[in-house]
């Protein structure tokens, strides 16, 4: 029983730090823009698409493949900024409308990817060497500490970002009065591209990580991170991006925990208890606060 709780303690912060990063750029978004991005899933999972292709064809390794992933998806970002959003502004609702917007933009990268790659799941057949690493009683995947090192990394850059640069100081601001800002002379269209293209190129970083541990992927998996994603921002903090990287460690503790002591079906349960107990316990999440509007 030791080795085995030990054993969902580890990958419960391997797996948290993955939905660290889910979350992140998802509160990220929707406290700068207030997008809620329904799409998040799929773009998380064309970048393991993307760590595959690269494997396959070329023979680069998922972490050669980590710069050349959040690159591309942040250039795409930064392009499909102008092409999506400021069309919201000219709603009555912007908010109702981006549910829609993103909605059939998730429909649309889904079909893409289930165009290009069909519906079979792949798998990237990497090994690093030492294949495992033994930590106390148990030996854990070192593809799977890898991919918690560069989440570790990528979280401290944020971190970093968020709270000791001005455009970072800027992004936190907005979350807080998108309005306010704006007296002060931040260029709020510009910031608000760069918080959007900056979500997509986590979302490819966390997908060539996803694609390092877990088994396999297919077209059809981006909703489940997708809602991942949500339970984590509310757990965390609506627009609370470091809320929603404690939330998603803890998120992810509590369901691979939760795996030793009941079976798989009763522990997927666990996460949607949480949401619904902080809804009405906290209804602004764990770290969260009352945004100004």
């Amino acid at each position: 029983m030791t080795a085995l709780m030990i054993n969902g303690l580890v990958n419960g912060i391997i797996v948290g730090g993955l939905y660290a990063l889910l979350g992140l750029s998802l509160s990220l978004l929707y406290g700068v823009l207030r997008v809620v991005n329904f799409a998040h899933g799929e773009l998380v999972i064309a970048g393991s698409y993307l760590a595959y292709v690269l494997f396959s064809a070329f023979g680069l390794s998922p972490l050669a493949a980590l710069p050349l992933a959040a690159i591309s998806f942040f250039i795409f970002g930064w392009g499909a900024y102008f092409v999506l959003i400021p069309r919201l502004s000219k709603s009555d609702d912007p908010e109702s409308a981006s549910f829609l917007l993103m909605y059939g933009f998730s429909i649309a990268v889904g079909a893409l990817l289930l165009l290009i790659f069909e519906a079979d799941s792949r798998s990237i057949d990497y090994a690093f060497d030492p294949i495992s690493i033994p930590i106390g009683p148990v030996n854990v995947s070192t593809a799977r500490l890898v991919a918690l090192a560069v989440t570790a990394v990528v979280s401290a850059a944020m971190a970093w970002f968020l709270f000791r640069t001005l455009p970072g100081k800027a992004l936190r601001a907005a979350t807080m009065n998108r309005e306010a800002i704006q007296i002060v002379g931040v260029n709020i269209e510009r910031l608000s591209a760069f918080a959007f293209a900056l979500t997509f190129g986590i979302a490819g970083v966390t997908g060539v990580l996803i694609a390092l541990v877990f088994p396999a992927f297919g077209p059809f998996s981006g909703a489940e991170y997708t809602i991942i994603g949500f339970i984590v921002i509310v757990l965390g903090g609506l627009g609370n991006p470091m809320g929603a990287l404690i939330a998603g460690i803890f998120y992810g503790i509590a369901e691979q925990m939760a795996t030793v002591f009941l079976a798989q079906a009763l522990a997927q349960i666990v996460g949607f208890g949480m949401l619904v107990v902080t809804i009405l316990v906290r209804p602004t999440g764990l770290f969260g606060f009352r945004v100004l509007r």
